[in-house]
């Protein structure tokens, strides 16, 4: 199947609480193309590009109201095909750090929990074979994971890839 990296070069989180609307170009989010489209995501990267120490407490967790209607990458945001060869999908996935209608992460559906200090700081999370986090469809607590700022801290400028495939 297409595998796929979902980048931001450049970005600030912003710390929002769980069940709070997450703001554009603040947090970033994918979702299936489809009601039956699966996503695999193995790896979440993210490094420090702040001038000064900055605690950010970073969440990858399922959201309970998914984006909607105008889904763009945002400013520096970037999604594509880690194969060249790889052929255009019926259903493409929906990546997004920006939309008309911003998710808001679930309260008890977190998955990962990724702080650092964005002052110089790297976390990378690889998944053991068969640990690996998955999206099915395009609704809500199934269908969409975001990867945003939690409160607390102090988040920083940074730049983030996350690695996935299509099923």
């Amino acid at each position: 199947m297409a595998k796929w990296s979902f980048s931001n070069s450049s970005w600030t989180p912003t710390a929002v609480g769980d069940t709070t609307t997450m703001t554009a170009n603040g947090a970033c989010f994918i979702q299936g193309g489809s009601a039956t489209q699966r996503l695999v995501l193995s790896e979440f990267y993210q490094g420090g590009l702040a001038g000064a120490s900055s605690p950010t407490f970073m969440v990858a967790a399922r959201d309970s109201t998914v984006a909607v209607t105008s889904i763009t990458l945002g400013t520096n945001g970037h999604n594509a095909s880690l194969d060249g060869a790889t052929a255009a999908l019926a259903a493409p996935q929906i990546p997004g750090f920006s939309a008309t209608t911003m998710p808001q992460r679930a309260t008890t559906l977190h998955l990962l929990e990724l702080g650092y200090n964005a002052f110089g700081g790297i976390v990378r999370w690889v998944a053991a074979p068969g640990f690996e986090l998955s999206i099915v469809g395009l609704s809500a607590n199934t269908g969409e994971i975001s990867h945003s700022a939690f409160t607390g801290g102090t988040p920083g400028l940074c730049n983030t890839h996350i690695l996935y495939e299509v099923m």
